[in-house]
């Protein structure tokens, strides 16, 4: 996997993804940690309840920091999954034990030892890999890793969270599909990014709740004329609790004609 993380961090230098077994203290957090749902849990969202008082000038209420300190965890882990799938069409299996995470220094260790692959793969011979017969059992190894890792972090984040079961599995369809969606625009690959998340989650796959469910939006010939992708996220991050006035593109509160506007500019 090391080559795929490579390539992550060389177009998103904001995370660098270490193949190594997880760290320990000085602001290492092991997502079985978070998954246990206490102490270290507990030190995790201070950070989160930190930012939102410093940025905000108010505090937020304890789901909302809860929600953000998921986000900021689940976006990151779930491009451990789905980038070397992309890049590679290989699937690494990263239970809790696996994993550690470092908000500040923007870093994540991997310890893979299990992955899947397709039987033309040189890596196919390896003694951790496991042989699936075609794109679509990759798929399905994409999901269940996504889910092995997400399931027991999203038990330890659910009492501070005041969601249930479906509420929490319709954000982890919003982080994976979200997350490789924007590498795949680093990487200039934005197309076929949408074409394999469409694939990879078209509704109906339990335990994630909703689909990628991607939708163009049209540009007006003033503005060159054309289309730009968007969707509608399934799960809510109450962002608009601390700025009402100001919503995330992907909201179903945020107007197309909005979304126009942003994505133009950007």
């Amino acid at each position: 996997m090391a080559d795929a993380y490579a390539r992550l961090t060389e177009v998103f230098p904001s995370l660098t993804v270490l193949t190594e077994a997880p760290r320990h203290g000085d602001g290492w957090v092991t997502a079985a940690g978070l998954a246990a749902g206490g102490a270290d849990l507990d030190a995790y969202l201070a950070w989160d309840d930190e930012q939102i008082r410093r940025d905000y000038g108010q505090p937020g209420r304890p789901d909302v920091v809860a929600g953000f300190g998921l986000h900021r965890y689940a976006w990151p882990v779930c491009l451990l999954v789905t980038v070397p799938w992309f890049l590679h069409r290989r699937v690494p299996r990263l239970p809790v034990e696996a994993v550690s995470f470092h908000r500040t220094l923007g870093r994540m260790t991997a310890e893979v030892t299990r992955f899947a692959c397709l039987p033309d793969d040189p890596a196919a011979t390896d003694p951790g890999a496991r042989v699936v017969p075609d794109e679509e059992a990759l798929r399905a190894e994409v999901r269940a890793a996504v889910a092995e890792h997400l399931g027991p972090v999203l038990d330890g984040f659910r009492p501070r969270m005041r969601r249930g079961p479906r509420a929490l599995w319709g954000m982890a369809t919003d982080e994976v599909t979200e997350g490789l969606w924007h590498l795949g625009r680093l990487l200039g690959e934005e197309q076929r990014a949408l074409q394999e998340l469409a694939l990879l989650l078209p509704g109906a796959t339990a335990p994630y709740v909703g689909g990628s469910d991607f939708r163009e939006l049209t540009v007006p010939s003033a503005r060159g004329a054309g289309s730009l992708p968007t969707r509608d996220r399934v799960s809510c991050c109450f962002f608009y609790t601390l700025r009402p006035d100001d919503t995330c593109l992907t909201c179903p509160r945020t107007c197309d004609a909005d979304r126009l506007d942003r994505l133009s500019a950007s």
